[in-house]
């Protein structure tokens, strides 16, 4: 047997493998569906209604309407440790600390 006709070999007993485990699982799921009388196989009606779970559940961080730089600082530990012991949010609270800094320097600098 050359190499094409093996990786074609190779491919139908994969192809017929997943296809009996595919049975063997939705049996398996069917029963499990008949036994939990709050479980059902949804309708068309139901499945017209599905929507992807991106449209539904917004995960992550809401995007913020200033874009925020990534930079690396030094900063004594004192400094860094208030901030932290304030709990979550503390690079927040420590970056509101800096930008009222600068509107008070440029209000005193002409």
């Amino acid at each position: 047997m050359d190499q094409h006709a093996d990786a074609q070999e190779v491919r139908t007993r994969s192809s017929a493998l997943a296809h009996s485990l595919d049975k063997f699982n939705l049996s398996r799921i069917r029963a499990g569906i008949k036994a939990d009388s709050d479980t059902r196989e949804l309708t068309e009606r139901d499945m017209a209604r599905l929507r992807p779970f991106g449209e539904i559940i917004k995960r992550g961080r809401p995007k913020s309407a200033v874009h925020k730089e990534p930079v690396t600082v030094r900063l004594d530990p004192e400094v860094v440790g208030f901030f932290r012991a304030s709990g979550p949010g503390w690079q927040t609270r420590m970056n509101r600390a800096l930008v009222e800094y600068v509107s008070k320097q440029r209000r005193v600098r002409p």
